[in-house]
C-alpha cells in the first residue's frame, strides 16, 4: 500500500507538543487512527447528549452508605423516592438499578 504524508498545524503549549510528538513517535499508524476514531466517537456522543459515563457510580453514590433500616424506608416510600430521582435527572433504567441495589441492602432479594 503506498503511504502518504500529511503535514498539519495545531497551537500546542510545550509540554503538549513534546506528548503528541511522544504519541506520533511511539505508535504505529493502526494504533494513532484507533485512538483518533474513539477521541472523535465519545465528542459526537458527549456533543450530541447521549454519553451518559458513569451510570454505575450514578447507583454507587446513591446506595454505597444505606443502612439495611434506610433502605426498607426508601422501598416503603417508592414513589416519593422516584419522583426525588427524576429530579436529580436519573433516568427510569438507572432508578430501576438503584431499586434493585436497595432491595439487595434491605435483604428482600
Amino acid at each position: 500500500m503506498p503511504t502518504k504524508e500529511f503535514m498539519f498545524k495545531l497551537k500546542l503549549s510545550d509540554e503538549q507538543s513534546r506528548e503528541f510528538a511522544m504519541y506520533l513517535n511511539s505508535l504505529s499508524p493502526s494504533d494513532l487512527l484507533f485512538g483518533l476514531r474513539f477521541a472523535y466517537n465519545r465528542h459526537a456522543a458527549a456533543s450530541g447528549g447521549y454519553l451518559m459515563p458513569g451510570r454505575k457510580s450514578m447507583v454507587k453514590r446513591e446506595t454505597h452508605l444505606l443502612s439495611q433500616d434506610q433502605a426498607k424506608w426508601r422501598l416503603n416510600n417508592w414513589k416519593a423516592m422516584i419522583k426525588t430521582y427524576r429530579e436529580k435527572g436519573y433516568s427510569y433504567p438507572t432508578i430501576s438499578r438503584i431499586k434493585k441495589q436497595v432491595q439487595k441492602i434491605a435483604g428482600q432479594k
